[in-house]
């Protein structure tokens, strides 16, 4: 099993480990899954996200080549800002979404899901061989969510108070050269830090020693991100799901879409394109459980005559809302707010109401 750079902090903080995408990770900490959502919520919560994907794409013709492999409008993507996007496949569906941050005129970092880096960097290289694909040296990633995320970190890096939401740059943080971005998992504003790994515990504890500041796991991230109604690969997306059902449809940037000036271009397009004009056969939406019992993935939607009509994709208790929440993919015709469906939990049928997402209100930094 692999490790991250902060492998040994976690284990004196006392956390409680978990297998995640090949790496051991901290799935919570000893006050527990509840309080460190709260906390994150209310002030900061630190992760560890080293077990992500970190690429850097360069050379002559970046721009050209990524829009050929993503749907994101990067000719007009100024430098140090960032855009979510997703690489698709030739039927439509999505291989990874991932953040794509413009470092210079050619040049381009990418942050991919841990469990698809390999076989992404693969697929980078070889459908873009002409440019330079750099995975290495080894960086270590941190996330600082939460609304005091902002004052935290500047005391350190006096900069990221000007920072906004999807805005980078890069910096120097406890003498160590770092890039910084407005981003994150949780609804909340606060960073991601990309440092070399051999800086990542001076300044992960450098953050923790603020009374604000609490570390967090897999598990809070998860209910945070459930809150926000932010797809997690391999549950509201895959290589099955196209980005019409998903929701997602705003990736695209505009010059990408049929009638933009650069439309297509991209695996799928022509069949996103269709699905979009023709409307898609399931929508992904958000579930109100009416009960305390969670629910659990892959439980069977079902309508008022007992017929399956859609599936759950992620469910949880949700500490801000003191209820349990879902995500689910149901028959379009029946994704209208307010309708009343049931899931089947194990042959027993709980009533859930469809709702609206974000289920709490996000909070990035916006100026």
């Amino acid at each position: 099993m692999l490790t991250t750079p902060l492998h040994a902090l976690h284990l004196k903080l006392g956390a409680k480990m978990t297998a995640f995408a090949g790496y051991e990770m901290p799935l919570q900490y000893p006050d527990g899954v509840i309080r460190e959502h709260l906390r994150t919520r209310q002030a900061a919560g630190l992760f560890d996200v080293s077990h992500m994907g970190q690429v850097r794409i360069s050379g002559p013709g970046c721009v050209d080549g990524l829009e050929s492999l993503l749907p994101a409008d990067l000719a007009s993507l100024p430098v140090d800002h960032l855009v979510y996007s997703l690489l698709t496949n030739e039927q439509g569906g999505v291989r990874d979404d991932l953040i794509v941050t413009r470092r210079g005129e050619n040049e381009f970092s990418l942050v991919l899901n841990a469990a698809c880096k390999a076989a992404d960097i693969a697929y980078l290289r070889e459908r873009l061989p002409g440019l330079e694909i750099d995975d290495g040296p080894q960086q270590a990633l941190l996330a600082l969510q939460g609304p005091a995320a902002r004052a935290v970190l500047g005391t350190v890096f006096p900069e990221a108070l000007e920072l906004r939401f999807l805005q980078g740059c890069r910096c120097t943080i406890e003498g160590v050269d770092a890039y910084l971005s407005c981003c994150g998992y949780t609804g909340e504003d606060g960073f991601e830090i990309s440092v070399p790994e051999a800086a990542a515990q001076t300044i992960a504890r450098r953050l923790l020693a603020q009374h604000s500041v609490k570390p967090a796991g897999l598990g809070a991230r998860n209910s945070l991100r459930l809150e926000a109604g932010l797809c997690l690969y391999g549950h509201e997306l895959d290589e099955s799901i196209t980005p019409v059902e998903a929701g997602l449809l705003w990736s695209i940037g505009g010059a990408r879409r049929e009638q933009g000036e650069r439309a297509g271009g991209f695996p799928g397009a022509s069949e996103i394109f269709k699905r979009r004009a023709e409307g898609p056969s399931r929508r992904r939406v958000g579930l109100m459980v009416n009960g305390k019992r969670p629910l659990r993935d892959g439980q069977p939607v079902l309508d008022r005559a007992g017929r399956q009509v859609g599936v759950v994709s992620s469910a949880c208790y949700a500490p801000s809302l003191g209820r349990p929440i879902a995500m689910a993919f149901v028959e379009a015709e029946l994704a209208g707010l307010g309708r009343e469906l049931s899931v089947d939990a194990r042959g027993k049928l709980l009533p859930v109401t469809v709702a609206a997402m974000p289920f709490v209100p996000t909070r990035y930094y916006r100026g």
